[in-house]
């Protein structure tokens, strides 16, 4: 995350949020978000039985299901499909369940951000952009999540004709080269490598941590 008025890095758990967003139980999804929902007082949005282990924990949460959503005082929270898995990678190598993998659609202030969360790709992206997007977050890297190519399919699904930025989320976990988005434009919306057009975004509605 980068400040829009500089261009310093900033510590994500630093920014006050009113609602941490998880999308799935896997741990590079979810390790830091009941430190930063207890730091902040956060409540922590998350799908149903993913939303339960965080509540035996002690956190405040908000379970959805995909297709629900929330109206909030700071504006809409909506959970999208996903196509993943979601279990909770435990210390002694056990994968547990946690429910369904997500998405979030989050209307605030007048605008519209898409997190894919780590999905294949799949044709109802383009109903979940039917409104138009400001901003998606799109997962990228092989192995785990989509390649380039279907990542740019996903943009086009997803924001369709709005004018929309996209900002890649996830890469390779593997020794293997990784293959980078590479920005440039598509026709139904742009693509970037780096998050700080995203965050200029983000900045405007800083009670989210997603």
């Amino acid at each position: 995350m980068v400040d829009r008025k500089s261009p310093r890095p900033v510590d994500p758990a630093t920014v006050p949020c009113d609602y941490v967003l998880c999308t799935h139980a896997h741990g590079d999804h979810i390790a830091d978000a009941l430190p930063r929902a207890r730091k902040h007082g956060a409540t922590i949005v998350a799908p149903f039985e993913l939303a339960e282990y965080f509540a035996a924990q002690g956190a405040t949460t908000l379970d959805l299901m995909p297709g629900g959503g929330v109206d909030l005082p700071l504006g809409r929270i909506q959970m999208t499909p996903a196509i993943h898995s979601s279990a909770l990678e435990l210390p002694d190598g056990e994968n547990r369940s946690r429910g369904v993998p997500s998405g979030y659609v989050v209307r605030a202030g007048g605008r519209t951000l898409y997190h894919a969360g780590d999905t294949a790709l799949f044709g109802d992206m383009s109903l979940i952009g039917r409104h138009g997007l400001d901003v998606a977050l799109i997962p990228i890297g092989d192995f785990y999540t989509m390649g380039p190519a279907d990542a740019n399919e996903a943009l086009n699904y997803s924001a369709r004709n709005s004018p929309c930025r996209c900002i890649t989320t996830a890469r390779k976990r593997s020794g293997r080269t990784r293959r980078r988005l590479r920005p440039g434009r598509r026709r139904r919306g742009k693509l970037f490598g780096c998050c700080w057009q995203v965050s200029q975004y983000l900045c405007k509605t800083p009670k989210i941590g997603v």
